[in-house]
């Protein structure tokens, strides 16, 4: 019996164009991949790129590590690589990115792979391109890029957030491997907090973001965490503000992010800011 050919191949570097061109139709959707494209994982990570083509056309990609991300599917080629992903079980966290894809593609693959931990199932995408200030929104000034020898202090406040989202801690035993991770966005300039004195005279982070993602004119924040004693006091609206200016100043103009639809304080913050909701997304957790 001859076998078919399947149309799911890794990206090679002589395709790293098209992808982005597929990218950057949606970009606000898919500056993730797009970022990691321009960060090198063609040649880095070779199998988590993968390519769906129709004749010699690239038509849709789906970043494969650890995390599921859909660029551009349809339902015949979600198909495709959803039969790849059924017959090799991975060491896969979850399953994001825009709502249509990700619910589609879950269905094809939940009945091999068993019952998620939890399913985010409408995450609005909201984007900005306007300059809060050009709103009359203010700007807290103590908004700043975080600097290398302060990974320590947000630790805190990342580990926080990210146990709050996930549900479980970012390690286990010795933080040193996430604390890399910290270290590593600051290093690039993206990770943003406001820092305060604590009792014993010691700044301490009580506001921080993270620029995920940044891919031709476009980045995605994450992480956006506000020390839990000072919520609901009307903090949370400059700090934001100041970190999309600076943002849309020295990185790129568009800023995006996604968010719970259950978390209607962060939803209204963001609107304040003035982040339009375009889209959604849906995340599921493995």
């Amino acid at each position: 019996m001859l076998r078919t050919r399947s149309p799911i191949r890794p990206l090679q570097p002589a395709d790293r164009a098209a992808a982005l061109e597929v990218c950057a139709r949606d970009i606000a959707s898919n500056v993730f991949v797009a970022s990691r494209i321009l960060e090198g994982a063609i040649e880095t990570l070779p199998q988590a790129l993968l390519a769906h083509r129709t004749g010699r056309e690239l038509d849709s990609l789906v970043w494969a590590n650890a995390n599921i991300i859909p660029v551009a599917t349809t339902l015949d080629t979600r198909s495709s690589f959803a039969d790849r992903f059924r017959r090799s079980r991975r060491q896969v966290a979850s399953i994001l990115g825009p709502r249509d894809q990700v619910r589609s593609m879950w269905d094809l693959i939940e009945p091999t792979w068993g019952e998620p931990r939890d399913i985010r199932g409408r995450q609005p995408l909201c984007a900005t391109s306007t300059p809060p200030s050009s709103l009359g929104i203010p700007l807290d000034p103590r908004v700043r890029p975080a600097r290398e020898h302060e990974a320590s202090i947000v630790l805190p406040a990342a580990e926080h957030m990210f146990t709050h989202e996930i549900g479980y801690r970012p390690y286990t035993g010795s933080p040193r491997s996430y604390l890399s991770s910290i270290t590593a966005l600051i290093r690039r300039g993206h990770t943003y907090i406001a820092t305060e004195p604590d009792a014993d005279g010691r700044d301490r982070v009580i506001f921080k973001t993270d620029i995920g993602s940044a891919a031709l004119g476009c980045v995605q924040l994450q992480g956006i965490w506000l020390a839990p004693e000072l919520r609901g006091r009307g903090y949370s609206v400059p700090l934001i503000a100041s970190a999309v200016e600076q943002i849309m100043r020295d990185v790129a103009q568009l800023v995006t992010l996604y968010v719970n639809d259950f978390n209607s304080p962060a939803r209204a913050a963001y609107r304040r800011v003035g982040f339009v909701e375009t889209g959604e997304f849906m995340t599921v957790l493995l």
